[in-house]
């Protein structure tokens, strides 16, 4: 990991006269899923050029599985920052899935004893094709279906990618070593609709540029993340 779902309450959405057809919602479900998975060789490149070890990035990709904080992570390092200060950043970015989860339990209402295991996909890629859906079955299908194929391809790419580093040698002498910024500016700027979105994206550019030359490596990407209460205190004010 976002924008432009439906809105609704838990259980079946108001309006929705029957769920959609199960192939429609698997065919988007695997669209999503493919696409999204592939950048897992992004990250494995990243981790390798950042020298993480290839099973250390498969760990990550495994128990971690949110793309956005396991590049902020392995970027943070590749920059020479603090261990601690890397896992911050990539804890806060990751924070947004609990919001997620909060929204994902009402509407899936999923048995207790799946729920841990459901956690763990609840990412923004799932969480959107469940919130296209227009009844809880058909939601409850496009998570499962965005979850699995994201999970599987996500990890078998982050192998991929680690091992074919590791075998050019160098990864900034290919320009491997800026895979994984590309993969992540190209899945965030689709999503950049709002012109509250657009200033709060332009904000946190100017300010993780601008303090990198003064600041430890790392901590520019905390400080960064402040553009979003600072856009929304000045959209408050004007309005």
């Amino acid at each position: 990991m976002r924008e432009g779902t439906p809105e609704g309450v838990a259980g079946e959405r108001p309006g929705a006269a029957q769920e959609r057809p199960r192939a429609a919602v698997v065919r988007d479900a695997l669209g999503v899923g493919v696409a999204v998975g592939l950048s897992g060789f992004a990250f494995g490149v990243t981790a390798a050029g950042a020298g993480i070890s290839t099973l250390q990035a498969c760990v990550l990709s495994l128990f971690v599985f949110t793309g956005a904080s396991q590049f902020a992570l392995v970027g943070a390092l590749a920059a020479g920052g603090n261990p601690f200060t890397a896992a911050a950043g990539a804890f806060f970015l990751g924070t947004r899935n609990a919001f997620y989860g909060l929204r994902l339990s009402q509407l899936l209402a999923l048995p207790r004893t799946v729920r841990p295991f459901a956690a763990h996909w609840v990412i923004d890629e799932t969480t959107a094709v469940a919130l296209a859906q227009p009844g809880r079955k058909s939601a409850r299908l496009g998570f499962a279906v965005t979850g699995l194929t994201l999970y599987v391809l996500w990890n078998l790419t982050t192998l991929l990618g680690a091992l074919g580093a590791e075998a050019v040698g160098d990864t900034r002498a290919w320009g491997l070593d800026a895979a994984g910024p590309a993969v992540f500016l190209a899945l965030l700027a689709p999503m950049l609709k709002s012109s509250t979105e657009r200033a709060v994206a332009a904000l946190a550019l100017v300010l993780g540029l601008g303090l990198l030359p003064v600041l430890p490596a790392g901590v520019p990407v905390l400080i960064a993340a402040l553009a979003a209460p600072a856009v929304l205190w000045m959209k408050g004010r004007r309005s």
